[in-house]
């Protein structure tokens, strides 16, 4: 298995093809954690616009550069609303990432319409390790949005909702795996406080569209992505408590540089 960190060039390449790029990146979310994901975006030099899923395919749908659609934005948007915004990026040849927070915690009405997203091919797939098990039929055991699991619980799952739907399926855990379903790569470090900072990985999934936009490999990229929270995470890890870890890892996320 690859290991990938923020010391590999290839994670700095990516990124700076994202920072060359300012690649405008539309999402549906959840209002708990839309402003966190539109900030980590900004941190990055990108361009979030965050709204409903009939904005896309009526106003941006000829000028997002990726898309990301966290599966909780089902508070405020409808079924067949957030079918139409994976439709569009789909035939538009737009990647866009689906997140699918909280699939397998016992609502069976909402992991129907999440799984039913998968008919449009998304990009990559990110996730706790319950929401990956769970997406692939397995039992996730998921109270809520978060996990019981560890994320190499996961990983066999992980592949094989990589190789059956064709995308790049991503877990997040003390080590993160990303799969293509052929090749899997892993990313350690990161802080223990990412767990207590709220939309952390809800804005993960913007960060990774975000990486996909100009990406050269996307496998490469996606994995990228992880290991610059990863090294963002790390250099927050000397803040006091859990309130200013989140600020500093903003921070931090603002000031990396490809070049350094």
């Amino acid at each position: 298995m690859k290991e990938l960190s923020w010391r590999d060039t290839a994670v700095r390449h990516e990124f700076s093809r994202l920072k060359a790029m300012k690649p405008f990146c539309y999402g549906l979310t959840n209002y708990v954690t839309a402003g966190l994901s539109a900030n980590v975006l900004l941190a990055v030099g990108a361009g979030p616009a965050i709204g409903t899923a009939m904005d896309w395919p009526s106003v941006f749908g000829g000028h997002a550069h990726a898309v990301w659609i966290n599966a909780a934005c089902l508070m405020s948007c409808g079924p067949d609303e957030i079918r139409l915004a994976a439709r569009s990026a789909h035939e538009g040849n737009v990647p866009w990432v689906l997140d699918p927070v909280a699939v397998g915690a016992g609502a069976a009405e909402y992991d129907a319409v999440v799984r039913s997203l998968l008919e449009f091919k998304p990009t990559a797939i990110r996730g706790n390790a319950s929401e990956l098990i769970a997406l692939a039929g397995g039992h996730g055991g998921g109270q809520g949005v978060e996990t019981t699991l560890t994320s190499d619980k996961a990983l066999p799952f992980l592949e094989k909702v990589a190789a059956e739907t064709g995308t790049i399926a991503a877990v997040s855990g003390p080590i993160d795996y990303i799969t293509d379903g052929r090749t899997t790569i892993a990313v350690s470090g990161g802080d223990a406080r990412m767990t207590q900072m709220t939309g952390a990985g809800c804005s993960l999934g913007g960060f990774i569209a975000g990486m996909l936009a100009n990406a050269d490999d996307r496998l490469t990229a996606v994995a990228a992505a992880h290991a610059i929270y990863s090294e963002a995470a790390e250099r927050a890890s000397g803040a006091i408590g859990t309130g200013s870890f989140a600020v500093q890892f903003l921070d931090h996320l603002s000031l990396l540089d490809p070049a350094e």
